[in-house]
């Protein structure tokens, strides 16, 4: 890997290991469906002129169906469930059961029969990130927080489904039209209920009488740090490394998440995290290495 690939590689895997944060920040004084629009418009009204600028922005005409597809599956749906959930459980928890998205991709990718050749060692991978994930649950969740869990897990499958999808129906497009539209969709889906909470005066969270400029400032990040840049720098990163390389970044997001959590927001560093992220991460690995290995063999053979 070139100078420039690690520093966008690096770069990368801290930015994308910041909005766990930053969520956990803006939904105590605001309600997820403020945190999520507030993300995604701010983050669109960067993208779409430069995908207009860039004779990018057409790709809604032909690919409508795919461009609503993914802003659903990876934005709208994701977005909202871990806003929900961030308000029930702490931010660094939250990037670890993230952290489950190469799992759940690999899983999806082999009943979809895009990756059909298994090993023991990826089933057993699959099985240990599984299993991390049960130690993270058993130890660090009480009973009510349970549907917390759940909307992570969804919101993961969310972020797993979201490659597979510009794959199958998005991939003859240039990604910062299908980004920006992508956004844009995501911001007119959380219109209306945005609307219907301004009108009801339930934007804020509950006995919120004055939004914190924390709050404020965390939404902005979200959209321009966690969202535009990130996705620009993601675009460099795939063109400088290749697509199945660059995921290798979402080893590094939950360390990222749990180093915020514990600095920033006092968060404790609890028995489950202890045993739950090697196990996730060494799953992960052990789940999704392979893709890598058969990526780089093939890139010497098109040499």
């Amino acid at each position: 890997m070139s100078k420039r690939g690690w520093i966008l590689f690096v770069a990368l895997g801290i930015i994308w290991g910041t909005p766990y944060l930053f969520i956990r920040i803006a939904v105590v004084d605001l309600s997820p469906a403020v945190v999520v629009f507030g993300r995604v418009m701010i983050a669109a009204l960067i993208l779409l002129p430069i995908a207009i600028h860039q004779g990018h922005a057409r790709s809604i005409k032909t690919h409508w169906k795919g461009i609503l597809t993914f802003a659903a599956i990876e934005m709208c749906i994701p977005f909202g469930a871990l806003g929900v959930a961030e308000k029930e459980i702490s931010s660094s928890l939250t990037g670890l059961l993230i952290a489950m998205v190469p799992l759940i991709n690999a899983v999806i990718s082999r009943q979809m029969g895009l990756d059909s050749v298994w090993d023991a060692r990826r089933i057993i991978g699959l099985f240990v990130g599984f299993f991390g994930v049960g130690m993270l649950v058993g130890f660090d969740i009480s009973a009510s927080n349970y549907w917390a869990i759940i909307l992570c897990l969804v919101a993961a499958t969310g972020y797993a489904l979201g490659p597979i999808i510009i794959t199958k129906l998005l991939s003859d497009v240039a990604s910062i039209g299908v980004i920006a539209w992508s956004l844009l969709v995501a911001g007119i889906v959380y219109l209306p209920f945005v609307t219907y909470e301004l009108l009801n005066d339930s934007w804020r969270a509950p006995g919120v009488t004055e939004v914190s400029q924390e709050a404020i400032l965390s939404v902005i990040a979200l959209g321009v740090l966690c969202s535009a840049i990130a996705f620009v720098a993601l675009f460099a990163l795939i063109a400088e490394v290749g697509p199945t390389r660059t995921t290798v970044i979402t080893y590094i997001n939950p360390a990222v998440a749990i180093i915020l959590g514990v600095i920033i927001l006092s968060e404790p560093i609890t028995t489950g995290i202890m045993i739950g992220f090697p196990l996730v991460l060494i799953g992960s690995v052990m789940a999704t290495r392979r893709n890598v290995e058969a990526a780089n063999v093939s890139a010497a053979e098109e040499r």
